[in-house]
């Protein structure tokens, strides 16, 4: 741990001293503290239970140079909870210092390059691929990307491999989790015009397979594909956006998968106030089973900022479940030059059937976000959460009571300043 923030500190030192001499060197920092009050977040309040409290922190230091032929960034980070480590320990116990991103971009050409090491991988409005910069950790692949720009299209081909450790027999990778893929390969295609734009994604993640009584021998890979494309389309006040993807493959080492996003949202601005009105639909496999599994997952999104801010869905959770159909309203007031204020409703149906033909209706949620710009690395949010669970709720999460309040609110303040940039200049000897 300690080596680990001395190694940071000397980088610093380092760029900072090359970053005179020629190039491009930017450093930033991302300090953030947020308090959490949790009364039925991402589940149903259990009777019998007491609410949790608590303050989550992110210290994060961003390095970025550049040169005419290539560019590197690096990304360490410290994440915590107030009070995990006791005060007179001489390293943090809790071990929450980790390198977040660590890629170089080489320029091929004009058009072409190639991007590779740890990196952070987001889409479009991030239904797919999202950096999660909701969650105080992120989130990063380890990955190698060729990327093409020209004239408003762009085209990014992705490839990853995963081993646990360097080894000199085999490739078995056993580190297990519905997100935690062995190969990945994707193509994302891009064009703009005016204010327009449409993309595409072809998106193959192969995870390792298991076979024999406990299921602990490995017997190859599974493939889940995941193909779809996403617009923006600004009609005059009216801005309209949407996706639609489809996936298939396996669901697991033997079960088949088909299932499909559709997303479709407007919204209008006249003045000094949104309007928005959306509708998501992602397929579920019924409760009383199914041959196949229907259950769409959206896997490296940023899912925190899509059906409702208290993660009851698809946030570490209901994979393989019903699916969800979301209705959805939003209206952002004004409240100021630098202010303004988030009002969301969400009214929920199951997508599949449930047991014993129940009410597919789940529950309403309210959201209410205050965001407050004080300057342009300050900033304050205070947000609250209210879900409003049906019975039906209680057949998708576990069977715990659906009539105890589920509520949440929460309090964050981010400073987030550039520390240095120095111009981009050529190095003589190029």
């Amino acid at each position: 741990m300690t080596f680990s923030k001395n190694i940071s500190v000397s980088l610093f030192v380092f760029f900072l001293f090359i970053g005179q001499l020629c190039s491009q060197l930017t450093v930033d920092a991302d300090l953030r503290a947020r308090f959490e009050y949790r009364h039925g977040f991402n589940n149903l309040f259990p009777n019998d239970a007491d609410p949790a409290a608590f303050v989550a922190q992110r210290s994060r230091l961003n390095i970025g140079y550049q040169e005419e032929l290539f560019k590197i960034f690096l990304s360490v980070q410290d994440v915590s909870t107030w009070g995990d480590t006791r005060q007179i320990l001489p390293i943090d116990g809790n071990d929450s210092f980790s390198l977040f991103q660590a890629w170089g971009q080489v320029f091929l050409n004009e058009q072409w390059s190639l991007k590779a090491g740890r990196q952070v991988i987001s889409y479009d409005d991030q239904r797919i691929f999202g950096g999660l910069d909701w969650a105080m950790q992120g989130r990063f692949h380890d990955a190698a990307l060729l990327k093409f720009s020209d004239e408003g299209f762009d085209m990014d081909l992705g490839f990853a491999f995963s081993q646990e450790a360097q080894v000199n027999e085999g490739s078995v990778f056993n580190i297990q989790g519905f997100f935690t893929y062995k190969a990945m390969q994707y193509a994302y295609l891009k064009k703009k015009w005016q204010n327009n734009s449409v993309s595409f994604l072809f998106l193959n993640t192969g995870f390792q397979k298991f076979t024999g009584v406990n299921e602990d021998q490995p017997d190859g890979v599974f493939y889940r594909h995941t193909t779809g494309s996403y617009f923006n389309f600004p009609i005059e006040q009216v801005n309209l956006s949407g996706s639609l993807y489809y996936q298939f493959g396996k669901a697991n080492a033997t079960t088949d998968l088909s299932a499909y996003q559709l997303l479709i949202e407007a919204s209008y601005k006249p003045e000094n106030t949104l309007y928005g009105l959306g509708l998501e639909l992602l397929s579920g496999t019924d409760q009383n089973g199914d041959s196949k599994n229907k259950s769409f997952f959206p896997l490296y999104g940023t899912n925190h900022k899509f059906n409702g801010y208290m993660d009851y869905f698809y946030v570490g959770n209901h994979a393989n479940n019903v699916g969800l159909n979301d209705f959805y309203g939003k209206v952002v007031f004004t409240t100021g030059e630098k202010s303004n204020l988030l009002v969301k409703g969400h009214y929920f149906l199951s997508n599949a059937n449930l047991l014993n033909d129940a009410d597919k209706y789940l529950g309403t949620e309210l959201d209410i976000v205050y965001t407050q710009i004080i300057s342009k690395a300050l900033k304050f949010n205070l947000g609250y959460s209210h879900m409003f669970a049906s019975e039906s709720m209680s057949l998708v999460k576990g069977g715990r009571p659906n009539d105890n309040t589920n509520n949440w609110a929460w309090a964050q303040l981010i400073i987030a300043p550039r520390l240095l940039k120095t111009d981009l200049k050529q190095n003589s000897n190029q």
